[in-house]
């Protein structure tokens, strides 16, 4: 393994001077049917009562497949030097011919729920609109799994789908990685693994309101305080799953926490959208200024009033509907170079 880069210390708590931006009404109306059965923050010990509360269950085989569009295998592979194999669940488009790009997905969940099938549904989406390639990792999760299992486990999968390229039917030079969330964090964490150890090459990176910054202390963060579905209680809870007592300390690893990268240059091109009301919104509008400060590409939307998570909760807002046509546009501009 490559040492990893210098991190920048952690700063000081930032206070909010006003008070949080509204969510949009459409949303909010949502929001306070959520807010019934989901709290915005939750402490260390609730972790199993909320893994248990998951009632949604994941999608089956069939209903992946989506009246035969596609093939759907679970295949194991090796994971990181000395630790178990993972769990790849790939999603190949029924009769395609040729190598097809491929998207590489990392579940949201922060850090600590959630299974490969968790929010594959709109990488699908794109599969079935562009023709593409999904390949979703089973990563391991904290806090029984802490840093840097998860991120290895991700960076293991994506190397086999790069090296087995041929027979999945994927173009190796058109891996684009995308996550939600915790997977967003994960999926920026890729983006510099591969950079920073020399391969695989990556078309993108999608990240969708990524978790980026233990530190946790950004105006957003504090201005969101049990508000939402995700605040900064249990954004606590998740990074002290994955970094126990180094969360916020000096000595983070930026393949844990991608905020704490200080270069952000020579990465695939990003798409970073978060909302505007929630705990979120500082750190990714700061790491797409970040990238651009470092010569690099990305595109940013700020989607007003949106809450965490807010297009897969509400998907029939006008606002998250919005948000998810942005991303697929960003997806056929960058297919189309």
């Amino acid at each position: 393994m490559t040492a990893e880069p210098t991190t920048s210390p952690a700063p000081a708590d930032a206070e909010p001077v006003f008070p949080p931006p509204p969510f949009d009404p459409e949303l909010a109306a949502a929001l306070e049917l959520i807010g019934e059965q989901l709290s915005p923050g939750f402490p260390p010990e609730a972790i199993p009562e909320v893994r248990a509360g998951m009632v949604i269950p994941p999608p089956s085989d069939d209903e992946l497949r989506r009246g035969g569009a596609f093939e759907v295998e679970e295949r194991a592979v090796p994971g990181p030097p000395g630790a178990p194999e993972i769990s790849l669940l790939i999603c190949r488009p029924t009769g395609a011919t040729g190598p097809l790009p491929a998207i590489y997905h990392a579940h949201g969940g922060g850090m600590i729920l959630g299974t490969n099938r968790f929010g594959v549904d709109e990488a699908l989406d794109w599969a079935e609109e562009l023709g593409l390639v999904v390949v979703s990792v089973e990563y391991r999760l904290a806090p029984e799994h802490p840093h840097p299992a998860p991120v290895e486990d991700c960076y293991a999968g994506l190397k086999w789908t790069a090296e087995n390229a041929k027979e999945l039917g994927v173009d190796p030079e058109r891996i684009i990685v995308a996550g939600g969330s915790a997977g967003g964090g994960l999926t920026a964490a890729l983006a510099l693994l591969a950079r920073d150890r020399g391969g695989p090459a990556l078309l993108g990176q999608m990240l969708m309101c990524p978790m980026l910054d233990d530190r946790n202390d950004s105006v957003s963060a504090h201005q969101m305080a049990g508000r939402g579905v995700w605040d900064r209680t249990a954004n606590a809870t998740g990074w002290g799953a994955l970094l126990g007592d180094a969360r916020g300390g000096p000595d983070v690893s930026p393949y844990a926490a991608p905020a704490r990268a200080t270069d952000l240059s020579g990465l695939p091109p990003a798409f970073i959208d978060v909302g505007s009301a929630e705990t979120f919104r500082d750190e990714d509008v700061s790491y797409a200024t970040r990238i651009w400060q470092a010569g690099g590409r990305a595109e940013l939307h700020v989607w007003p009033g949106g809450f965490h998570g807010f297009d897969g909760f509400a998907p029939q807002a006008l606002l998250s509907q919005e948000a998810r046509a942005a991303r697929l546009r960003w997806l056929r501009r960058l297919l189309s170079t």
